[in-house]
């Protein structure tokens, strides 16, 4: 039995919110301010045993909020109580070898075929406290212009700013205003379980009083973890461990059937306290004597005694210190290690706590939930990129064994939510576990699978797949985190892009823009490409912008031993060969074919700024000015002169300044012919040994600002697209 989907709808950004959840672990990733947190909160609002009301108004989606507001303010008599409330739908799937004894009673459909049960739980407004609502809120109303009258005839206000007054007040004393203050007298928390293809047919699990928890057990690890590691005068002892180590022993301990060690260990507790009791009877004498004194009608009535007490989990908590070993012959109390040691220890420490709590060890006779859903958030606080490796290599392992049960005979049904901003995780995680948060909209997120992937791309070439998946996994799952994506060619972008971006930022000051280098943009190496990740990007939904080379070719007679070879029809074999632009009849670059879906260099070179900016529709990347989220570029006319690449782009424009260093560049040969070459082409072809170490001959001389070489427009203006 297993939670194999989530649907969230109208709860703060999740909108219309699904996820698949995985049997073991499902990883959910995705930048900054896409619903992670917001997913979790609501789990733990409606899962917990606790069932207080937790909610705020703002916790309804903003456009739900603003809808709500217009239907009071028309008085529509149409009210549909789901536009205006939120819902966690949980799809539970089950099979024939599963315990059925605490689903039976919200199995509404019993055909053999159905194998899922759906629970549903709401945070929603009814028909009837609309009404009330809107009485409520219209006494409200009417009170603020009684006041507001008062006022004016008590300051004596002139009646023509009566009516501005009373509509400013109104204004920001809306129905939302009202809501935020007394929501919870009109919104209820319902449970029901839902028949799967007929929801309009429940079973109200509040009014049945159908508790839910040997169904789901929940428990959560936040990210807001109790480790700390001050320093100097002001350090304290952190006993974070120490209390950990205290929970664990307690959720393992069991009144009914104590294993052997902890029997030792409370047998030896047992001797200690008769032990202090001789040495407390002569320590405390002195003053039990005196208090005698103050006692009461008879001889001893207020004799005292102090006795020892021991208990285990307290003996752990306040009297035991996690220690590290240091060297063979020293050993350092806990605080004195690194926040990344005692994050990870401490996660691994509540993991062993909850797992132990899921299994019921207390008593004998309880048994685990059916389904227990354990949610760790942002493991990766204060570690380094290793300690994060080794975290998610082992994790599922560790969740794997407890979940068989073969170190204490205890099976456990467990799925595990992790949610993370480290890259790190999701380049070491499997492929088919990552969930990645979209915020498709200003107001709306979506939750994508990775693994969906495989299937689109195994329409065109499964191979592509195949290099995506590796290519993510060992260098750039950074993407899953970023707001936008710049995809280049190879080292001498990579190189140089940093300082081109940094120029512009410089160069082209708008103040309603944030600086291409403040934005959250990452850069991605992909050689020639860039095609293969066209299902990738679409799939991300991110504004990306590709920069790559014309690669201007013609065609040239295959020849062979002197002779021009020939087709099986007799016509001449042709094959491409590299040209300068001015030469060329095609291009070669698949990035500029698959996307623009030209090769004709003559069409190729027509195109306008406007025409690589593209959006992707069911098949293909189509021109769209305005919404378009991809932008290709390349080498355009500068100087009356249309380069192949970036170098003869680059030199192209900035001849006064390799001529000026030329003698100082390491990275060029045949120096002393520079100036005797007709164009950039020959130059770069001629004149550059090393790609990369050109790059670097362009950075090391160039001034404090860049102010001495100017930028190819083709790259400009790609980034001037991708800072708005």
């Amino acid at each position: 039995m297993r939670i194999t989907q989530i649907q969230i709808l109208n709860y703060r950004l999740l909108k219309d919110f699904t996820i698949d959840i995985e049997s073991v672990l499902s990883l959910v990733i995705g930048k900054n301010n896409c619903g992670k947190t917001s997913f979790l909160s609501l789990l733990d609002k409606f899962l917990q045993v606790n069932d207080s009301n937790r909610f705020t108004f703002d916790d309804l989606n903003i456009e739900v909020q603003q809808r709500l507001k217009l239907h009071c303010e028309t008085l529509d008599v149409e009210f549909d109580t789901k536009e205006y409330s939120l819902f966690l739908k949980l799809y539970i799937e089950y099979n024939e070898t599963d315990n059925l004894s605490n689903i039976s009673s919200i199995m509404l459909d019993l055909d053999p075929a159905i194998t899922t049960v759906v629970l549903s739980f709401e945070y929603s407004i009814q028909l009837e406290q609309f009404h009330k609502l809107i009485r409520d809120f219209g006494e409200f109303s009417a009170k603020i212009e009684t006041e507001l009258f008062k006022k004016f005839e008590t300051e004596k206000i002139e009646k023509e700013k009566w009516g501005t007054i009373i509509e400013e007040a109104k204004r920001k004393k809306d129905i939302i205003y009202f809501l935020k203050k007394y929501h919870s007298n009109y919104y209820r928390i319902q449970k029901k379980a839902l028949e799967p293809n007929n929801e309009d047919n429940f079973i109200d699990l509040i009014k049945e009083n159908i508790k839910i928890d040997k169904i789901i057990n929940f428990k959560r690890i936040k990210a807001k973890r109790d480790v700390a590691n001050e320093d100097g005068a002001t350090r304290t002892s952190d006993k974070t461990l120490s209390k950990m180590s205290s929970k664990y022993y307690d959720k393992i301990s069991n009144a009914e059937d104590e294993i052997e060690n902890i029997i030792q260990l409370q047998n030896e507790l047992s001797a200690t306290d008769d032990r202090l009791n001789s040495v407390y009877n002569s320590l405390f004498g002195n003053i039990i004597s005196k208090v005698k004194k103050f006692g009461g009608i008879k001889e001893d009535e207020s004799k005292l005694m102090i006795v020892s007490t021991l208990e285990e989990k307290n003996l752990l908590s306040n009297n035991t210190t996690v220690m590290y070993e240091h060297g063979d012959s020293h050993s350092l109390p806990e605080d004195y290690n690194g926040l990344g040691y005692m994050n990870l220890i401490a996660i691994i420490f509540e993991i062993e706590v909850l797992l132990s709590d899921f299994k019921k060890k207390k008593l004998k006779e309880d048994i685990p939930a059916d389904i227990n859903l354990l949610f760790i958030e942002e493991p990766e606080a204060h570690t380094h990129p290793q300690m994060q490796y080794v975290f998610i290599k082992n994790i599922k392992t560790l969740l794997m064994e407890a979940s068989s049960g073969n170190d204490d005979g205890i099976p456990l049904n467990l799925q595990t939510i992790i949610t993370t901003h480290s890259s790190c995780i999701a380049a070491e995680s499997d492929f088919n576990d990552l969930k990645y948060f979209h915020r498709s909209e200003s107001n709306k997120v979506v939750a994508k699978n990775l693994k969906n992937l495989q299937a689109e791309y195994a329409i065109d070439d499964p191979k592509d797949y195949q290099f995506l998946k590796q290519y993510l996994t060992l260098n750039r799952s950074e993407l899953f985190f970023a707001d936008k994506a710049i995809f280049i060619e190879g080292d001498t972008e990579r190189l140089l892009l940093p300082a081109i971006m940094k120029k512009i930022d410089w160069e082209e000051v708008d103040k309603n823009l944030l600086p291409l280098l403040s934005q959250n943009i990452s850069i991605v190496e992909v050689g020639a490409y860039s095609h293969i990740f066209d299902k990738f990007i679409s799939f991300l939904g991110i504004k990306t912008l590709i920069i790559t080379d014309l690669d201007s070719a013609r065609k040239v007679p295959k020849m062979k031993d002197g002779e021009q070879q020939k087709n099986a029809d007799g016509s001449p074999k042709e094959v491409p060969e590299k040209c300068k632009s001015s030469e060329g009849t095609y291009s070669t670059n698949a990035a500029i074919e698959h996307f623009l879906q030209v090769k004709d260099l003559a069409a190729i070179t027509a195109l306008t700024q406007n025409n690589k900016v593209l959006i992707k529709n069911e098949a293909n990347w189509v021109q769209n000015e305005e919404a378009g989220k991809l932008c290709l570029v390349f080498q355009t006319t500068e100087n009356a002169y249309l380069a192949r690449s970036f170098e003869d782009a680059f030199i192209n424009l900035n001849s006064d300044f390799i001529i000026a260093n030329k003698d100082d560049f390491k990275s060029l040969k045949n120096r002393e012919d520079i100036e005797t070459y007709p164009d950039a082409y020959e130059v770069a072809d001629n004149c550059i040994d090393k790609k990369t170490l050109f790059a670097l001959d362009i950075l090391f001389f160039s001034d404090e600002k860049f102010t001495n070489w100017q930028i190819p427009a083709y790259i400009k203006d790609g980034l001037l697209w991708l800072k708005k």
